[in-house]
């Protein structure tokens, strides 16, 4: 995998987001920030994460739905169950994925992060080829960006979120870092 210039992973679905803007001038990307997702809560498949991502949801579908009905939000990229990569905002451009978010002292982590998000809940395992496809995705992202840091949502807005959850394997994450030689410097998880 590999990110171009632009900010692109070549050789993905792009279904673009319009919930971005300009990242601040002179803001360097150095944090990657791991959600879950699933809409409506712990259902996997269909359109509605990818709708909810393009303003697209119709709040009548589920009664959940309502709840989203004014909500503007997007991330760089989406990892579906069954492995599929889906980029909904160039990297160079800030998603709306964090909200209002700490990290290390510096707030409004949209400015200075790439988000990805996991089909997923904080009710199941993840599956083994999301993994596979984060790890190979995060070490194109470290190749292109000075990123030093690796959280999760609950790590940069702790008394709001609680994703990637209590499912999510930070230990095989860090495995596949080592692994594969990923970059050693890097801060992963809490």
């Amino acid at each position: 995998m590999e990110i171009n210039t632009a900010g692109y992973l070549e050789k993905v679905r792009f279904i673009p987001s319009p919930n971005y803007d300009e990242r601040p001038p002179g803001c360097a990307i150095s944090l990657l920030v791991i959600h879950n997702i699933s809409l409506p809560p712990d259902e996997f498949g269909g359109n509605n994460v990818i709708e909810l991502f393009t303003n697209q949801l119709d709040p009548k579908a589920h009664p959940y739905f309502e709840s989203l009905r004014d909500l503007r939000v997007s991330s760089h990229f989406f990892i579906r169950r069954d492995g599929e990569i889906i980029q909904l905002v160039p990297c160079t451009l800030r998603a709306w994925h964090a909200g209002v978010s700490c990290w290390r002292g510096r707030n409004r982590c949209n400015d200075f992060s790439i988000g990805i998000e996991l089909e997923g809940s904080d009710t199941l395992p993840f599956e083994p080829i999301q993994y596979d496809q984060l790890i190979a995705l995060t070490a194109a992202l470290l190749k292109a960006y000075p990123i030093t840091d690796i959280a999760g949502h609950a790590d940069i807005a702790p008394m709001r979120k609680t994703d990637p959850g209590p499912y999510f394997d930070w230990g095989r994450y860090r495995q596949g870092f080592s692994s594969g030689g990923i970059h050693q410097n890097v801060q992963v998880g809490k």
